[in-house]
């Protein structure tokens, strides 16, 4: 009932139309890139998911960050305008709480974009690579594996924003702020493991071609960076209540 009621915040101000979109818009690079460029993957020995995330994921991981960082400047502006976030805190829900029911609501979207970009990934395999090698079973269980990889490597990236969301009643500080971040992540070099770890560069990872140590790694740094973010904003909130 709670999350749905956040569902109905972000309904009414367009933010789901506006993801789909995003998620839209992300879905096509790998068919444009294809399209005019399958002759050069022809004869190639890796698999074809792997060929074309390697080829298009680095610019579809950075569509999907700032669109998950608009989303979440989005969710907190309806909150700070017309001081609503004052009038939430009469009712009995904390601020804590709220801030957690926007991760939920947020991750769930970032799911719905990711389906419609890995069906869009089941396309390109299809009508470019179709029936190589007939190995249909093991394409599913790849494709899924990555689903589920590409989901984990976002969700430091949406506890932060939320975050920094949470702490700028300025839509435009918080979006500038996480778009350096961004841009600071294409910037690390991809050789240093531990510059890797950055929250905002875990996006750029794949799950085709790395070894099983890095994957590990990069998920238990996820998990960390998770539970880092979500104790930061409970202590954050506590502070700025005291000074209020």
């Amino acid at each position: 009932m709670k999350i749905a009621l956040e569902y109905q915040k972000i309904r009414r101000v367009g933010i789901i139309p506006g993801c789909l979109a995003g998620g839209l818009l992300a879905s096509f690079i790998p068919v444009l890139e294809l399209s005019v460029r399958s002759e050069q993957y022809q004869g190639l020995l890796e698999p074809p998911l792997q060929t074309i995330l390697q080829a298009d994921w680095q610019m579809m991981g950075m569509m999907n960050m700032l669109l998950v960082i608009t989303i979440a400047c989005m969710m907190y502006h309806t909150e700070y305008a017309d001081h609503a976030i004052r009038r939430m805190t009469t009712l009995p829900v904390t601020e804590e709480e709220l801030y957690f029911r926007k991760c939920i609501l947020l991750s769930g979207m970032w799911a719905i974009v990711l389906v419609m970009e890995m069906l869009s990934l089941v396309f390109c395999t299809l009508h470019w690579f179709g029936g190589k090698n007939g190995a249909y079973a093991e394409f599913v269980i790849d494709l899924l594996q990555n689903f589920g990889y590409c989901f984990c490597m976002m969700l430091p990236v949406i506890a932060i924003s939320l975050l920094v969301a949470s702490a700028c009643r300025n839509m435009w500080t918080s979006l500038g702020i996480d778009v350096v971040c961004v841009f600071l992540a294409t910037m690390i070099p991809v050789k240093y493991f531990a510059l890797s770890l950055f929250p905002f560069a875990l996006p750029f990872q794949i799950l085709e071609g790395a070894e099983e140590g890095t994957i590990v790694g990069y998920l238990a740094a996820a998990a960390v960076e998770i539970l880092l973010t979500g104790a930061a904003e409970m202590i954050f909130l506590k502070v700025r209540r005291s000074f209020a």
